[in-house]
Order: C-alpha cells, then sequence, then structure tokens
C-alpha cells in the first residue's frame, strides 16, 4: 500500500511566534500553554509543521504501525456515459521504493481531523492531478472496507508493513488526469479489463480483488 504522509501545513505560532504543538500538551483544557515543537515527545509535531497534529516523524509513524490499524482511503476512479454507466476504469502505474514496477489505485491515509470526503479529493487530487475534476457526493459511501494485514492469508489483502483499515469507493472523473507524486501513469481500462486475471496478477496487495467489488458495486462486472 502505497505510503501518504500528509503535506506540511502552515505554522502556528504563540504570541513569541514560537511554533506550538496544536495538541496543546498535558495540561491544555486547564489553561496551561502547550509544549513548544521538537520537545521529542510522541505526537509533537517538528517545526515547520504544527498545524497538522497529526504528521508524524518516520519513527513515530513506524511505532504507531506497530500498535495500532492505520485508516485509509481508497478509490477507483472510473469514466461513466450519458446515463452513468462505467465505461472506463482508471489503473495507476507506480514506482515502489525498491524500484518495482506496480499497477494500483488511488490510496492514501486520513488525516488527523479530517473528513472522509476531504481526504478522498486531498489523495485524488494528489495522484491525477488538480484538473481531474472528481465528482464527489456530499456525503460519500464506502462501496467495501478493506481489511490489510501484515500477515498473508488473513484476508483478501495484505500489506507487509501494517494493519490497516480502508474505506474504498468508486470515483467519477471528468477531467484531465496527469499523474503526479509516486504515480507514473494512469492507464484507462474497459471494466472487462480492469477485471482480468493478468492485471489482477500486477497489482500489489489483491487489490485486483478490490477493482472486482467496485465493478460489481456499480453493475460493470459481467
Amino acid at each position: 500500500m502505497p505510503v501518504r504522509t500528509p503535506d506540511p501545513d502552515p505554522n502556528e505560532s504563540d504570541d513569541q511566534g514560537t511554533p506550538r504543538d496544536p495538541l496543546g500538551g498535558i495540561g491544555a483544557s486547564f489553561g496551561v500553554p502547550g509544549r513548544p515543537l521538537g520537545d521529542g515527545t510522541f505526537g509533537s509535531p517538528a517545526p515547520g509543521n504544527a498545524a497538522n497534529p497529526g504528521w508524524l516523524t518516520d519513527i513515530e509513524l513506524a511505532e504507531a504501525r506497530r500498535r495500532l490499524p492505520m485508516l485509509y482511503v481508497e478509490a477507483i476512479p472510473v469514466r461513466t456515459d450519458g446515463v452513468g454507466a462505467v465505461t472506463q476504469v482508471g489503473i495507476l502505474l507506480r514506482a515502489t521504493p525498491l524500484g518495482e514496477i506496480t499497477r494500483s489505485i488511488v490510496s492514501g491515509r486520513i488525516r488527523y481531523g479530517e473528513t472522509v470526503r476531504d481526504a478522498l479529493f486531498r489523495h485524488l487530487e494528489n495522484d491525477l492531478g488538480p484538473m481531474a475534476f472528481p465528482l464527489l457526493p456530499p456525503q460519500p459511501v464506502p462501496f467495501t472496507v478493506a481489511e490489510y494485514f501484515p500477515i498473508p492469508g488473513v484476508s483478501a489483502f495484505h500489506d507487509d508493513r501494517q494493519h490497516a483499515v480502508s474505506l474504498a469507493f468508486v470515483v467519477p472523473v471528468t477531467g484531465t488526469c496527469e499523474p503526479r507524486q509516486d504515480a507514473l501513469e494512469v492507464t484507462w481500462l474497459s471494466p472487462e479489463e480492469a477485471a482480468s486475471d493478468s492485471l489482477a496478477a500486477e497489482m500489489e496487495g489483491g487489490r485486483g480483488t478490490l477493482v472486482r467489488l467496485a465493478l460489481a458495486s456499480v453493475g460493470a462486472l459481467r
């Protein structure tokens, strides 16, 4: 599963201009000022990321993954015809940190304090570009909840780094997709091609199953 750490947010500062931990530190609810950033405590954002209390260092993220399930959103971008039937499915081509090329879908973590809808929009824009124009309802509803485990065989989905729970969505896009970040290319396939065994073999973590579930949920799997 691709790793998406949140983008830096503008600094949140005290009256002297010192960046603070927006969580306020222990006792903040009793009027005690928050601890300064960079004090080494777990969950205290580094200077420059103060406004986002969900920002974790690499060490903190590894520790959180060892102890807690991680919450993700995943999206299968589609193109539809005039009556809303799915005509094409967008599959991403990605390069892994090890230099391997795999097929995947839009995927990423939800930030602390972020709505599911905002997380979906952010990751769709990150992977497909600002001109993709995804059509998101005011209150998105996932077609399934995928559970990724570090131990193979527990479910259809596998992530050797962590236990992750993913809310999965089918999202129509109407604009031009220009892949960014670690997405190298968007390949538009017919529903039949997207559900094929050959594509499933190229996809990471069992996401071929997720694509088939997505197509079945919109009546495009025959």
